[in-house]
C-alpha cells in the first residue's frame, strides 16, 4: 500500500479528480481513506434513490471514503449544511470544491479491483484480483 495526499482546488469535481488517480499512476485499484474539504454543490444519491439529489451552498465535507477501480468510483460521503444539517449518501459526478478538498489515498499496486453482477445483491460489487501486468 502506498499513501497519497490529494489536495483538490476550487471548481473540480471530486469523483472526477478521484477516477483519474488510476490512470495518472497506472494502476488499477484504490481506496479513499478519508476526505475533509469544502463543497459549493454536492451530488448525492440517497439510500433507495435511483438518481442524485443536488445539494447546494456553503458545505463542509465531514466523511468521504470508498474504493477506486478500472470501472469507476464507489464513493460514500456526509456533508454538514450552513445549518449544520448532514446528509450523506453515494457520491455522483457533480460535487464542486468550494474552497478545498484534502483527500488520503491508499494505492494498492498489487490488486485490481473491477465491478461485476452480483446474483444476491443485484447490483455490480467490488470484485478483487491480483493487478494485471501493464
Amino acid at each position: 500500500m502506498q499513501p497519497l495526499t490529494l489536495r483538490l482546488s476550487p471548481g473540480q469535481d471530486v469523483r472526477a479528480a478521484l477516477e483519474a488517480v488510476l490512470a495518472e499512476h497506472a494502476l488499477q485499484a484504490a481506496f479513499v481513506l478519508q476526505g475533509i474539504g469544502s463543497l459549493d454543490v454536492a451530488q448525492l444519491r440517497l439510500a433507495g434513490a435511483a438518481a442524485p439529489t443536488a445539494l447546494r451552498g456553503d458545505m463542509e465535507i465531514l466523511t468521504l471514503a470508498g474504493s477506486l477501480s478500472l470501472d469507476g468510483a464507489h464513493l460514500h460521503m456526509a456533508v454538514a449544511d450552513a445549518q449544520g444539517r448532514v446528509t450523506g449518501g453515494h457520491v455522483a459526478g457533480g460535487c464542486i470544491v468550494r474552497t478545498t478538498a484534502e483527500i488520503l489515498l491508499a494505492l494498492l499496486p498489487g490488486q485490481r479491483f473491477s465491478r461485476l453482477p452480483d446474483a444476491g445483491t443485484g447490483y455490480a460489487e467490488l470484485f478483487v484480483a491480483p493487478a494485471r501486468p501493464a
